[in-house]
C-alpha cells in the first residue's frame, strides 16, 4: 500500500443492527483516520440488507464456477470485497461471539476462496476489527472468542490483520465517552492505510 494512501479504496462492514451502535461509531472512528491519510471508505449497513446464510451446496468450489449461487445482495458486496485494498469489520458481542450478521458475512465469503486456487483473492488485504461489549471484561462477554474467529478466518486466506480495538459499552452511544479507545481507533484507521 503506498503511504499517501491516495486511491487506496476500504471498505467498512457494519455489523449492528443499530445504525448508530457502538461498533458502527467505532468503526466510523477507523474511518477517520483512514480518510485523513487520503484513503476512499464505502460503509456497508449489512443489517439493511438480504443476506442469506451459506446453503452448504459447494456450487462456488466446483471447477466450472461463477460463484455463490445464492442470488442476494451478498451479490453486491462481493466485488466490493474484491476490489478493496483493506476492510473494516465492525460487529457488537452477541451471545459470546460476533453479531448473526458479520457471521453471515464471513460464511459467505466463503465462495470467494475455491481451493483449487493457488492463492485467496483476500490473500495480502488488511483489515481492522470494531468490537463493543456490554460486560466489563473482553473475556467474559465473548470479545474475545470473536476476535480469536477473525485472526483465524483471515489468517486462512492470506489476509493481514493489522488491529484490533474493542471496548465496554451497553447503552447505545456510549463508546464516545471512552475517548482514549477512539483515538485509538482512528490511529488504527491511519495504521491500516500507512501500515504504520
Amino acid at each position: 500500500m503506498s503511504a499517501s494512501g491516495k486511491n487506496l479504496k476500504i471498505l467498512s462492514l457494519l455489523g449492528s443492527p443499530r445504525k448508530k451502535g457502538n461498533s458502527t461509531l467505532l468503526a466510523n472512528h477507523i474511518t477517520l483516520g483512514a480518510e485523513s491519510q487520503g484513503a476512499s471508505v464505502e460503509s456497508i449497513y449489512l443489517n439493511g440488507l438480504n443476506i442469506k446464510p451459506c446453503q452448504g451446496c459447494y456450487a462456488c468450489q466446483k471447477d466450472d464456477s461463477k460463484g455463490c449461487a445464492v442470488d442476494d445482495d451478498m451479490q453486491d458486496i462481493y466485488p466490493k470485497v474484491l476490489e478493496a485494498d483493506a476492510l473494516i469489520i465492525a460487529s457488537p458481542v452477541y451471545w459470546f461471539n460476533m453479531s448473526a450478521q458479520i457471521k453471515i458475512f464471513m460464511d459467505r465469503c466463503f465462495a470467494l476462496f475455491n481451493e483449487n486456487q493457488e492463492v485467496s483473492p483476500l490473500s495480502g488485504k488488511k483489515v481492522a476489527i470494531a468490537m463493543t461489549y456490554g460486560d466489563k471484561d473482553a473475556f467474559s462477554s465473548g470479545c474475545i472468542n470473536a476476535l480469536r474467529t477473525f485472526q483465524d478466518a483471515y489468517d486462512y486466506v492470506g489476509s493481514e490483520i493489522v488491529g484490533m480495538v474493542y471496548g465496554s459499552a451497553e447503552e447505545p452511544g456510549e463508546i464516545v465517552s471512552n475517548k482514549a479507545l477512539l483515538q485509538d481507533a482512528e490511529e488504527l484507521g491511519i495504521k491500516l492505510v500507512t501500515g504504520k
